[in-house]
Order: structure tokens, then sequence, then C-alpha cells
């Protein structure tokens, strides 16, 4: 097996860990896309529950997708990692019925930091916000005891 195949594999693995026990990223009705190393793709349907008094989707659900992202893709190496930092631009508002999705890419990775950048947009088509996440590795592992990547 190669290297980039047990790096994968592992990262779907943790992916499956962590969305056993995100009841958060459920309870939205979020789904995963896509899990590679430093890389993740969620989606979320914007309800009629989702949306405040402008009837666009609340700004605190679409940074929530993107938060989700990230945790995925700076988790994907079965270090437990949470956010230090970061920081959401709302660019076009997300409408009820819109599928929003979330691409988080790694930029950086350097000792126990890194740097993630997350679009958000309605799928196939306008960029509704960028967040940028800086992630700190704490100690422990999303699932004890696995072979860890990198």
């Amino acid at each position: 097996m190669s290297n980039n195949t047990a790096e994968q594999q592992l990262a779907l693995a943790v992916a499956e860990a962590m969305w056993s026990r995100d009841q958060a990223a459920q309870a939205l009705g979020m789904a995963i896309v896509e899990v590679r190393p430093g890389y993740a793709v969620l989606t979320m349907k914007v309800r009629p529950d989702m949306v405040n008094g402008h009837h666009i989707c609340h700004g605190g659900l679409i940074f929530t997708l993107a938060d989700t992202a990230f945790a995925y893709a700076c988790n994907s190496y079965n270090h437990n990692t949470v956010a230090s930092a970061c920081h959401i631009d709302f660019l076009s508002p997300g409408k009820e019925g819109d599928l929003l999705e979330a691409e988080a890419v790694e930029r950086s990775l350097s000792g126990r930091t890194g740097v993630y950048d997350i679009t958000v947009r309605v799928a196939g088509g306008k960029t509704v916000a960028l967040f940028r996440g800086k992630s700190y590795r704490i100690q422990g592992e999303v699932i004890a005891g696995l072979q860890q990547a990198g």
C-alpha cells in the first residue's frame, strides 16, 4: 500500500469517527462530500429555519458550515486539532433552498499550527463567503492508537 493511499484511508477513517460524534453538523443537515489529507468539502442545504429576519441564511450558520469543513480538513491527520483563530468575509447571501458547499484547503502546516482557506459557495455557483482558519494541534488523537500520517 502506498503512503498516499494510507494517508487517504486515515483521513477517511478520521472523518467517519468525527462524523459519528458530530451532533451539530448532523442536526444542521450537513453532509461530507470529500475528505483528503488537509482538505474537505461539506454541504448544507439552507432550510426555512435557517433564514434570518432578512429572509437570507443566517451568517452564523454559514460560519458553522465553514468551520466544520475546516475541522474535517485540519483533523484529517488524526492529530486532535482545534481552531486558534478564524475570520470570515460574507460576500453574498445564501437563500432558502440553496445547497451551500464549503471547500477547505490547507495552505500551511508547520509544527502544531496550520492555516486553512475555506470557500463557501452555492453549489455550482456564486461565492457566498471566504473563511480563513488557523489551527492548533493539541494532545491526543481523533482515533486513539491508529497509525498517524505526517
